[in-house]
């Protein structure tokens, strides 16, 4: 861009998204940027926190697909933040899809551990029918109305001939085994159930090349590294915003004004929101004057928003193998196939169908990562710590059938009372389109009408194919900061001091 832009561009939410947008923006010129955070920290969903000496993430934890494809991977990369292993170009090569390939201990609630040869019937045919859900709207009209109801019928279908020569205790185990992949599927779509989704709109999520892998030393090492790039007065903490005023009209210059907390207005040209969908579907009727147009409100209101809670688990020696990266826990009592539990208050620890190992930052320390989502993640949150324990460690004893083990210390997320973002990120509920995801990105006020690009949108959100994820979140900020560079390098000079 030829010379300095003083356009006054204020940033709403300092997560991945808000930080990539003012990075794009300063690199590229522009003088006059601000971010405003309602909190006190930077990074958002990012949070990297201590269990004991082992670094734990409070929230976003992988980089999905490590490969050139993955801007955050290629900035971890540059940054130093990865492991050797991460780095291979074998590893950054293979296609597993959703699926990265880790070593199983499996553990059924009999208290008995089971080789993992004899649930591989289940994991495979899972993976077959998740990675081949149809995507056309042209499957019998219809004939499913979500992915849950499409994968729970195909199973029964395939099973019928495929097990009928097992006996009903191993077609027990192996159908138990279904249900604790479907919800662990769940936590990948922060969804409460696999029925929530829409089958067609499941397929509107792309996955990149690349075994995925973790930051080392905590994912919030790239926060640090991009902020320290930036000017150090550029976000102002704790200051959350109560209203965006905006015009459809004609209205001079700074057509935007934010309101804060504090009663204080910033007038700007650009205001670029990167709040969560948990926090628009709660808040949009006061944070927008005027209104959000219908169009926008509608997608806001379709695309799902749900919550995955994590609960680390800290030991005095593990009771898992010691090449186990992932322990899947199998409820041989359950009839049916199923995501969620009866009775919340009492069952919700049913819930959690796996836990990951966490790497160690250091020896002698023993860490598991339980995952959970919707209503029973929920209610977990609502839980006193030493009762979310005393569950936690009756979990184990039952599935271990060793009652000496004990967890030394837990530490649980609790996004969904979070209220800075209500849930943990987005996924293509019933009657969800790619129209809804389009949407969410358009700018106020629409095309054609005066004083353009007054409010832009950011966020995992806001991304057509890669929702959900940290690069999604991370490309959303270029778009909108790019979408302005483009406004003012096709705009006539004024703006632009030209003695650079």
């Amino acid at each position: 861009m030829a010379g300095n832009v003083d356009a006054k561009i204020v940033i709403v939410g300092c997560g991945i998204a808000g930080i990539a947008a003012a990075h794009r923006l300063i690199k590229s010129g522009f003088t006059n940027v601000r971010i405003l955070e309602a909190t006190g920290r930077s990074g958002g969903r990012i949070r990297t926190g201590r269990l004991g000496n082992t670094i734990i993430e409070i929230g976003a934890a992988f980089i999905h697909g490590p490969s050139e494809e993955n801007p955050v991977f290629c900035l971890a990369r540059d940054y130093n933040l990865l492991d050797p292993e991460a780095l291979k170009p074998e590893n950054q090569a293979v296609d597993v899809g959703e699926y990265p390939p880790l070593v199983p201990n499996w553990f059924t609630s009999s208290g008995q551990k089971v080789s993992p040869e004899s649930m591989n019937p289940a994991l495979e045919l899972f993976h077959e029918l998740v990675e081949n859900t149809p995507q056309a709207k042209t499957h019998k009209q219809r004939s499913w109305p979500s992915v849950g109801d499409f994968l729970k019928s195909e199973v029964r279908r395939r099973t019928a001939k495929k097990w009928k020569d097992k006996d009903k205790r191993t077609r027990q185990l192996l159908l138990g085994a279904i249900s604790t992949m479907l919800k662990e599927e769940c936590c990948s779509s922060a969804t409460h159930s696999m029925e929530e989704l829409d089958l067609v709109g499941f397929s509107m999520y792309l996955s990149i090349k690349g075994v995925d892998c973790t930051f080392p030393s905590g994912s919030e090492g790239l926060v640090s590294n991009l902020m320290s790039e930036l000017p150090a007065d550029l976000v102002s903490y704790s200051r959350p915003v109560r209203c965006i005023h905006w015009s459809s009209k004609e209205s001079g210059v700074n057509a935007v004004t934010v309101e804060c907390g504090d009663g204080e207005r910033i007038a700007a040209d650009h205001v670029i929101v990167t709040v969560s969908l948990g926090y628009l579907k709660k808040h949009h009727s006061t944070l927008f004057s005027p209104p959000l147009p219908a169009q926008k409100l509608q997608s806001i209101h379709k695309i799902g928003f749900g919550t995955c809670d994590k609960i680390h688990v800290e030991f005095e020696s593990p009771w898992w193998d010691a090449d186990c990266e992932i322990i899947y826990l199998v409820w041989d009592d359950e009839e049916g196939i199923s995501d969620h539990v009866a009775d919340i208050s009492k069952n919700w620890i049913r819930k959690i169908s796996s836990f990951t190992v966490v790497k160690p930052s250091e020896r002698g320390s023993h860490v598991l990562c339980g995952w959970i989502s919707g209503h029973e993640a929920e209610h977990m949150e609502t839980l006193p710590e030493q009762e979310v324990r005393r569950s936690i460690t009756e979990l184990i004893h039952t599935f271990t059938g060793d009652r000496t083990i004990t967890p030394k210390r837990i530490l649980c997320t609790r996004w969904f009372h979070d209220p800075w973002t209500l849930g943990s990120y987005c996924h293509p509920a019933i009657g969800c389109s790619a129209q809804d995801l389009k949407n969410m990105m358009e700018p106020l006020p629409k095309r054609g009408e005066q004083q353009p690009l007054q409010v832009l949108f950011a966020g995992e959100a806001t991304h057509p194919c890669y929702y959900s994820s940290l690069h999604g979140a991370l490309l959303s900020g270029w778009r909108e900061a790019d979408r302005l560079i483009s406004h003012y390098s096709l705009t006539s000079p004024l703006h632009l001091d030209q003695k650079s």
